[in-house]
Protein backbone atom coordinates (compact mmCIF):
# COMPACT_ATOMS: atom_id res chain seq x y z
CA UNK A 1 0.00 0.00 0.00
CA UNK A 2 1.54 3.31 -0.99
CA UNK A 3 1.92 6.39 1.22
CA UNK A 4 -0.88 8.33 -0.47
CA UNK A 5 -3.40 5.58 0.32
CA UNK A 6 -2.03 5.13 3.86
CA UNK A 7 -2.42 8.89 4.57
CA UNK A 8 -5.98 8.97 3.24
CA UNK A 9 -6.84 5.89 5.32
CA UNK A 10 -5.57 7.66 8.44
CA UNK A 11 -7.76 10.71 7.77
CA UNK A 12 -10.85 8.68 6.92
CA UNK A 13 -10.55 6.54 10.03
CA UNK A 14 -11.00 9.73 12.08
CA UNK A 15 -13.85 11.12 9.96
CA UNK A 16 -16.04 8.07 9.36
CA UNK A 17 -17.89 6.06 11.98
CA UNK A 18 -16.64 2.50 12.55
CA UNK A 19 -19.28 0.79 10.36
CA UNK A 20 -18.72 3.23 7.49
CA UNK A 21 -14.94 2.81 7.75
CA UNK A 22 -15.25 -0.99 7.60
CA UNK A 23 -17.59 -0.68 4.60
CA UNK A 24 -15.07 1.66 2.94
CA UNK A 25 -12.28 -0.87 3.42
CA UNK A 26 -14.49 -3.57 1.89
CA UNK A 27 -15.29 -1.39 -1.13
CA UNK A 28 -11.63 -0.47 -1.57
CA UNK A 29 -10.49 -4.10 -1.64
CA UNK A 30 -13.45 -5.29 -3.74
CA UNK A 31 -12.75 -2.51 -6.25
CA UNK A 32 -9.11 -3.60 -6.45
CA UNK A 33 -10.10 -7.25 -6.96
CA UNK A 34 -12.52 -6.29 -9.73
CA UNK A 35 -9.85 -4.05 -11.31
CA UNK A 36 -7.51 -7.05 -11.43
CA UNK A 37 -10.25 -9.20 -12.98
CA UNK A 38 -11.20 -6.66 -15.66
CA UNK A 39 -7.70 -5.28 -16.30
CA UNK A 40 -8.46 -1.79 -14.96
CA UNK A 41 -6.04 0.49 -13.11
CA UNK A 42 -5.71 -0.99 -9.61
CA UNK A 43 -4.46 2.17 -7.92
CA UNK A 44 -7.36 4.19 -9.32
CA UNK A 45 -9.76 1.47 -8.14
CA UNK A 46 -8.22 1.49 -4.65
CA UNK A 47 -8.43 5.30 -4.40
CA UNK A 48 -11.98 5.53 -5.77
CA UNK A 49 -13.17 2.73 -3.47
CA UNK A 50 -11.41 4.32 -0.51
CA UNK A 51 -12.90 7.77 -1.09
CA UNK A 52 -16.35 6.84 -2.43
CA UNK A 53 -18.06 7.58 0.94
CA UNK A 54 -15.73 10.30 2.25
CA UNK A 55 -18.72 12.69 2.60
CA UNK A 56 -21.18 10.09 3.92
CA UNK A 57 -20.92 10.95 7.64
CA UNK A 58 -21.49 14.70 7.14
CA UNK A 59 -24.95 15.58 8.56
CA UNK A 60 -27.70 16.05 5.94
CA UNK A 61 -28.26 19.78 6.43
CA UNK A 62 -24.53 20.42 6.25
CA UNK A 63 -24.31 18.37 3.02
CA UNK A 64 -26.95 20.66 1.49
CA UNK A 65 -25.12 23.80 2.70
CA UNK A 66 -21.73 22.60 1.39
CA UNK A 67 -23.20 21.65 -2.00
CA UNK A 68 -24.92 25.04 -2.32
CA UNK A 69 -21.74 26.87 -1.26
CA UNK A 70 -19.71 25.00 -3.89
CA UNK A 71 -22.44 25.39 -6.56
CA UNK A 72 -22.85 21.61 -6.87
CA UNK A 73 -26.60 21.82 -7.40
CA UNK A 74 -29.21 20.23 -5.15
CA UNK A 75 -32.29 18.64 -6.73
CA UNK A 76 -35.65 18.30 -4.97
CA UNK A 77 -35.07 14.56 -4.53
CA UNK A 78 -31.65 15.30 -2.96
CA UNK A 79 -33.16 17.99 -0.72
CA UNK A 80 -35.66 15.42 0.59
CA UNK A 81 -32.96 12.77 0.90
CA UNK A 82 -29.64 14.58 1.55
CA UNK A 83 -27.74 11.30 1.86
CA UNK A 84 -27.83 11.18 -1.96
CA UNK A 85 -25.56 14.23 -1.96
CA UNK A 86 -22.61 12.32 -0.52
CA UNK A 87 -21.53 11.15 -3.98
CA UNK A 88 -21.18 14.54 -5.66
CA UNK A 89 -19.91 16.15 -2.45
CA UNK A 90 -17.49 13.24 -2.03
CA UNK A 91 -16.06 13.83 -5.51
CA UNK A 92 -15.58 17.51 -4.63
CA UNK A 93 -13.85 16.64 -1.31
CA UNK A 94 -11.70 13.99 -3.01
CA UNK A 95 -10.37 16.71 -5.29
CA UNK A 96 -10.07 19.58 -2.82
CA UNK A 97 -9.26 17.86 0.48
CA UNK A 98 -7.55 14.64 -0.64
CA UNK A 99 -5.85 16.12 -3.74
CA UNK A 100 -7.15 13.57 -6.25
CA UNK A 101 -6.55 14.93 -9.72
CA UNK A 102 -7.59 12.00 -11.94
CA UNK A 103 -11.02 12.74 -13.42
CA UNK A 104 -11.74 9.01 -13.75
CA UNK A 105 -11.55 8.61 -9.97
CA UNK A 106 -13.68 11.70 -9.33
CA UNK A 107 -16.31 10.45 -11.81
CA UNK A 108 -16.40 7.03 -10.11
CA UNK A 109 -17.02 8.68 -6.74
CA UNK A 110 -19.66 11.04 -8.17
CA UNK A 111 -21.66 8.27 -9.86
CA UNK A 112 -21.43 5.49 -7.28
CA UNK A 113 -24.94 5.92 -5.85
CA UNK A 114 -27.13 6.47 -8.92
CA UNK A 115 -24.89 5.36 -11.74
CA UNK A 116 -25.15 7.23 -15.03
CA UNK A 117 -25.61 6.35 -18.69
CA UNK A 118 -22.34 5.39 -20.39
CA UNK A 119 -20.31 4.63 -17.27
CA UNK A 120 -16.57 3.98 -17.56
CA UNK A 121 -15.12 0.66 -16.41
CA UNK A 122 -13.89 2.27 -13.18
CA UNK A 123 -17.32 3.77 -12.50
CA UNK A 124 -18.93 0.36 -12.96
CA UNK A 125 -16.38 -1.26 -10.67
CA UNK A 126 -16.94 1.18 -7.79
CA UNK A 127 -20.73 1.15 -8.21
CA UNK A 128 -20.77 -2.65 -8.06
CA UNK A 129 -18.13 -2.95 -5.31
CA UNK A 130 -20.21 -0.63 -3.13
CA UNK A 131 -23.14 -3.01 -3.49
CA UNK A 132 -21.34 -6.36 -3.11
CA UNK A 133 -18.46 -5.76 -0.68
CA UNK A 134 -18.16 -8.62 1.86
CA UNK A 135 -19.53 -6.66 4.83
CA UNK A 136 -22.70 -5.60 3.02
CA UNK A 137 -25.83 -7.12 4.50
CA UNK A 138 -27.31 -9.82 2.34
CA UNK A 139 -29.69 -8.31 -0.17
CA UNK A 140 -32.03 -10.27 -2.45
CA UNK A 141 -30.11 -12.06 -5.23
CA UNK A 142 -26.74 -11.19 -3.62
CA UNK A 143 -25.05 -14.53 -4.42
CA UNK A 144 -26.01 -14.20 -8.08
CA UNK A 145 -24.97 -10.53 -8.21
CA UNK A 146 -21.57 -11.32 -6.64
CA UNK A 147 -20.97 -14.06 -9.20
CA UNK A 148 -21.94 -11.74 -12.07
CA UNK A 149 -19.57 -9.07 -10.73
CA UNK A 150 -16.62 -11.23 -11.75
CA UNK A 151 -18.10 -12.81 -14.89
CA UNK A 152 -20.24 -10.19 -16.69
CA UNK A 153 -19.82 -6.66 -15.36
CA UNK A 154 -22.56 -5.13 -17.53
CA UNK A 155 -25.12 -7.80 -16.62
CA UNK A 156 -24.18 -7.26 -12.98
CA UNK A 157 -24.63 -3.50 -13.24
CA UNK A 158 -28.02 -3.96 -14.88
CA UNK A 159 -29.12 -6.46 -12.23
CA UNK A 160 -28.18 -4.11 -9.38
CA UNK A 161 -30.00 -1.18 -11.03
CA UNK A 162 -33.10 -3.29 -11.59
CA UNK A 163 -33.10 -4.73 -8.04
CA UNK A 164 -32.51 -1.25 -6.56
CA UNK A 165 -35.49 0.22 -8.43
CA UNK A 166 -37.73 -2.67 -7.34
CA UNK A 167 -36.62 -2.15 -3.72
CA UNK A 168 -37.04 1.66 -3.76
CA UNK A 169 -40.45 1.47 -5.43
CA UNK A 170 -41.69 -1.26 -3.06
CA UNK A 171 -40.75 0.94 -0.10
CA UNK A 172 -42.23 4.09 -1.68
CA UNK A 173 -38.80 5.77 -1.49
CA UNK A 174 -38.13 8.61 -3.95
CA UNK A 175 -36.04 7.42 -6.88
CA UNK A 176 -33.34 9.74 -8.12
CA UNK A 177 -34.11 10.40 -11.81
CA UNK A 178 -30.50 9.50 -12.69
CA UNK A 179 -30.97 5.96 -11.35
CA UNK A 180 -34.01 5.53 -13.59
CA UNK A 181 -32.13 6.99 -16.60
CA UNK A 182 -29.17 4.71 -15.95
CA UNK A 183 -31.43 1.67 -15.72
CA UNK A 184 -33.20 2.58 -18.99
CA UNK A 185 -29.86 3.19 -20.71
CA UNK A 186 -28.43 -0.21 -19.76
CA UNK A 187 -31.72 -1.97 -20.42
CA UNK A 188 -31.54 -0.71 -24.00
CA UNK A 189 -27.78 -1.18 -24.26
CA UNK A 190 -28.05 -4.84 -23.23
CA UNK A 191 -31.28 -5.45 -25.18
CA UNK A 192 -33.24 -6.56 -22.11
CA UNK A 193 -36.98 -6.98 -22.19
CA UNK A 194 -37.56 -7.33 -18.44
Amino acid sequence: MDDKIRKILGKLEKELDEDRFQHTMGVMYTSAAMAMRFDADQEQALLAGLLHDCAKCIPGEKKIQLCEKQHLGVSEVERKNPSLLHAKLGAFLAKEKYHIKEQEILDAIASHTTGRPGMSLLEKIVYIADYIEPGRKELPNMAEVRKLAFTDIDACLYRILKDSLVYLNSRKISVDPMTQKTYEYYKEELGRED
